[in-house]
Formats: C-alpha cells, sequence, structure tokens
C-alpha cells in the first residue's frame, strides 16, 4: 500500500513544529519512497512500497516549480521562514542535488532573502565530497543520528547499505562540526518480536559522547508525533524529553531544541 506523504515536487507552505512556515521541497518521486534508510517510524511508510512511476523531479522542474511558489506567495504578502527539504525519501540521492541547492538559493535571494534554506538528511551520503559542499552552503544542515550504537543503528533505521554502522556516521558528522544540527529521534516499542528502546542509559550515553564528538550547532531531540508503518512504537513523553535534553547540554555545552 502506498503511503508517501507528498504527491508534489513543491508542497506548502506548512507550519513546521520544528522550523516555521515551511514551504517543502521533495526531490524524491511523487508517488513512491526513495531512501538510503527504511526507518520503521517514517511517515512516509516502508521501502517496501517502491519507488512509483514518476522518477526523481529534473533539476529544471524543480528551479521552475519553485520559482512559480515564491513569486505567487510574495506577491499574496505570505509568510516564509523557510524552504525545507525533505519529502518521500532521502534528497541527497538526487543526482543533480548540489546544482539543485545552487538554484534554490539564487531563487530564494531573488524573492525571500530573509528565509532559511533547511535540508532533513539520514547523513549516509555526506561522505560524498559534493554532497558535503552543498550542504555547507545551506543555512540549516540537519542530519540524522538516531543512535551512537550500531545495532540500534540497524534496528530502527534499518539502512539499506549493509556495513553502515554508527562510527562511520558518526565520524562522518565531525566534519561538519558547527555546521550541522544533528536531530534525533527518541522512541521506545517492539517490532518484529524485539523490544526498541534508544532511551536506555547505554543509549543516551553513547549519544552525549557523540554529539561531543561531532560539536554541532545544535542537536534537535524529538519523538514520533503521527502513525507509524511499525505499529507497536510509543511515543517518549516531553517530560523526559526536556530531561534528557538538559543532561546533553549539562554535559556537552551544545543547545538542545525540542521537537
Amino acid at each position: 500500500m502506498q503511503t508517501v506523504l507528498f504527491h508534489s515536487t513543491i508542497f506548502g507552505p506548512i507550519h513546521s513544529r520544528r522550523l516555521g512556515v515551511s514551504l517543502g521541497v521533495n526531490l524524491t518521486p511523487n508517488d513512491g519512497k526513495v531512501c538510503t534508510f527504511d526507518c520503521l517510524y517514517c511517515e512516509a511508510g516502508f521501502n517496501a512500497q517502491g519507488t512509483g512511476t514518476t522518477g526523481l523531479p529534473p533539476r529544471e522542474k524543480v528551479a521552475r516549480l519553485l520559482e512559480q511558489k515564491l513569486s505567487e506567495m510574495k506577491a499574496a504578502g505570505s509568510p516564509l521562514d523557510v524552504i525545507t527539504f525533505s519529502g518521500n525519501g532521502e534528497p541527497t540521492v538526487h543526482p543533480d542535488f548540489p546544482g539543485i541547492i545552487d538554484d534554490t538559493i539564487r531563487i530564494r535571494d531573488k524573492y525571500y532573502p530573509e528565509a532559511k534554506v533547511s535540508v532533513l538528511s539520514n547523513a549516509t551520503r555526506i561522505d560524498r565530497p559534493e554532497i558535503f559542499k552543498a550542504l555547507l552552503k545551506v543555512d540549516n544542515n540537519i542530519l540524522k543520528l538516531d543512535s551512537a550504537l550500531t545495532p540500534t543503528i540497524r534496528q530502527v533505521d534499518r539502512p539499506t547499505l549493509p556495513h553502515l554502522d554508527a562510527d562511520t556516521i558518526i565520524e562522518n558528522l565531525t566534519r561538519f562540526g558547527t555546521d550541522c544540527i544533528v536531530q534525533t529521534m527518541l522512541l521506545r516499542g517492539e517490532y518484529d518480536g524485539k523490544p526498541i528502546d534508544n532511551t536506555t542509559p547505554e543509549e543516551i550515553d553513547a549519544l552525549i559522547e557523540a554529539y561531543r564528538r561531532i560539536g554541532p550547532r545544535e542537536v534537535m531531540i524529538y519523538s514520533i508525533d503521527r502513525a507509524t508503518p511499525a505499529r507497536q512504537l510509543v511515543k517518549v513523553p516531553r517530560e523526559e524529553l526536556e530531561v534528557i535534553g538538559s543532561r546533553i547540554t549539562a554535559e556537552t555545552g551544545i543547545p538542545v531544541q525540542i521537537a
């Protein structure tokens, strides 16, 4: 069953609980999912639904649709805080991702120079020089790290790259330092008969050490907010997120946003 969220290349604006008034850019198919993770909690569903038939949108189409939408919004006096790359999968899989970022910054500067450009990425492709350079250009380079322990990453995020491990992800993230925001989904539950919990003392200790090693501008922690494809996942209460966030800041000095 198809469960993708976004059926167009440009969507919104919507009010993001993390970023404000956000205009979305979907670089993956409008009728399928393309991602290097297959997260148990992904609101767009599991990868098994397929990649669809529409394909990845051409760079020229993305630029044309974005300019059209921003022009309309500007004429209507609509506010905009951020242009956000998210969509039905991993935006950096698009072969023209670096060029699309350049186009987006140029068009943003023309219509909404005060708006930010944000990219939500799972960090699986940041070892590629062209992706690394492109992400350095955006205002909010938001990169995923749901656990600092390899078994948990493989259980929760289920990377399609079989040899990907936590240390490799963390090492790649350290190259950005303060030029990134690290985003962590915290959750509990069960899947395939096995318990899931990345809020245990061992997990949080490992995450804190990873944050300290990476040195990001900010850490963003959150929990599930909508239906998930794995049905037996449980949201971590905000009060508990606040306790974890306070500990992260106390032990690392890094600001924490709880979304």
